[in-house]
């Protein structure tokens, strides 16, 4: 009788400790949860959301609707690629599946909607007539993106792609877009690019305003090496070993600032979870305001530090009041400077004897720009709109 009575003491107490957890996990079978739950307090925030009712657009290379982590929360909007790659071809979702896992691993309850405007082939040389079939028309597929999900329920708009090189890759068209979004009451994020131990280029759309831009940080909370380097970086997410969905079925362990800005995605959508009445600039003021804060403030490494699910969650329920607000201008006719300089005026450039070496550098400048831009063709991915190229941050494989 008292060996009965430990033992059913025990399972008792088994029992309990597994309903405790199953409590306090995702109720599907999700994408495995590695560091990254750790690091973003993921438990503490899931138990106060699950992100439900919240809709998260992830602009991507598509999203395989029926992998066993996704089936029955994805719909499929329309393909601004335009490649001719279909669902079922082992180069068609790769990225986006992954990016639509991490996702859902942070938000259990939120849908995901798909909008095609990269491709998984983007990492091989596009030659120039692909390219100008992709600008017919100077329509962005990116631009197109934002404004599909805008009009069709989106909440929050995930975008882990940019701007493949230095050189003319903003766009005005895709600038626009973002503002129709965020006045539809649309918060984006974007990766901030995976430069960052390279050429560290400018990359947008992270670059936009009205965008967040994500950094990627490693387990030990430094920036990643590959995350680029800018001041328009707001927040950072794990970004190195992080477990993902793969579109021919099973996970991956993948790095990149692309997981970052899913994940930081999915973080979003339990804030949303938590409060519908959140504006994209409250979202963006409680992301910033509980972050992990680098005892050096903020910076163009990291922006404000790696995010704090769980302290932003309880911080969605009392956000900071508001304050943007369209004004009048009550300046000069024209803006300037506190001295009254136009800003469309500049002074006089002292021309003198520099000249003549100038024309002669100037030679030598061309021909080495020539030379760059020749180079960094081979590196050219998807158009993100037509004067850019883009491609997925990510993932790498791990």
């Amino acid at each position: 009788m008292k060996l009965n009575k430990i033992r059913a003491t025990c399972t008792a107490v088994a029992l309990t400790g597994l309903l405790s957890t199953l409590a306090a996990a995702p109720a599907h079978a999700a994408t495995p949860v590695g560091w990254e739950g750790r690091a973003l307090g993921l438990s503490a925030a899931q138990r106060q959301s699950q992100g439900r009712g919240v809709t998260v657009a992830v602009l991507d290379s598509g999203v395989a609707a029926d992998h066993p982590a996704l089936k029955g929360r994805v719909t499929t909007g329309p393909d601004y690629r335009r490649d001719g790659l279909r669902p079922g071809n082992p180069d068609w979702g790769r990225h986006g599946t992954s990016m639509a896992s991490d996702v859902l691993k942070v938000a259990p309850g939120a849908r995901i909607l798909s909008v095609r405007v990269t491709s998984d082939k983007d990492d091989e040389h596009i030659d120039e007539k692909d390219l100008e079939e992709l600008r017919k028309g100077g329509r962005s597929p990116a631009a197109q993106g934002i404004r599909y999900a805008a009009d069709h329920g989106a909440d929050v708009i995930s975008m882990s792609f940019g701007s493949a090189d230095g050189f003319s890759t903003y766009d005005e068209e895709e600038t626009e877009a973002v503002a129709y979004a965020v006045r539809k009451g649309v918060t984006l994020l974007a990766s901030a690019g995976n430069s960052g131990d390279k050429g560290n280029d400018n990359s947008y759309p992270a670059g936009y305003p009205g965008v967040i831009a994500v950094a990627a940080t490693q387990r030990s909370g430094a920036r990643a090496d590959f995350s680029t380097v800018h001041t328009y970086n707001d927040i950072a997410a794990p970004g190195v070993g992080i477990v993902s969905a793969r579109n021919t079925g099973g996970y991956r362990t993948v790095n990149g600032t692309s997981p970052a800005c899913a994940l930081a995605a999915g973080v979003v959508a339990l804030l949303y979870g938590k409060n519908r009445e959140l504006t994209p600039a409250q979202v963006n003021d409680i992301l910033i305001a509980t972050a992990h804060r680098p005892a050096s403030g903020g910076s163009a490494l990291l922006g404000y530090g790696r995010i704090d699910a769980a302290a932003a969650v309880k911080a969605a329920a009392s956000p900071p009041k508001d304050r943007t607000a369209p004004v009048s201008y009550q300046g000069k006719e024209h803006l300037a400077t506190p001295d009254g300089t136009a800003k469309t005026k500049h002074a006089p450039l002292e021309q003198g004897l520099w000249m003549t070496g100038l024309v002669a550098a100037g030679l030598g400048l061309g021909l080495l720009v020539v030379g760059v831009l020749l180079a960094r063709s081979a590196r050219r991915r998807a158009p993100a709109g037509p004067t850019g190229t883009a491609y997925p941050q990510g993932p790498f494989p791990g």
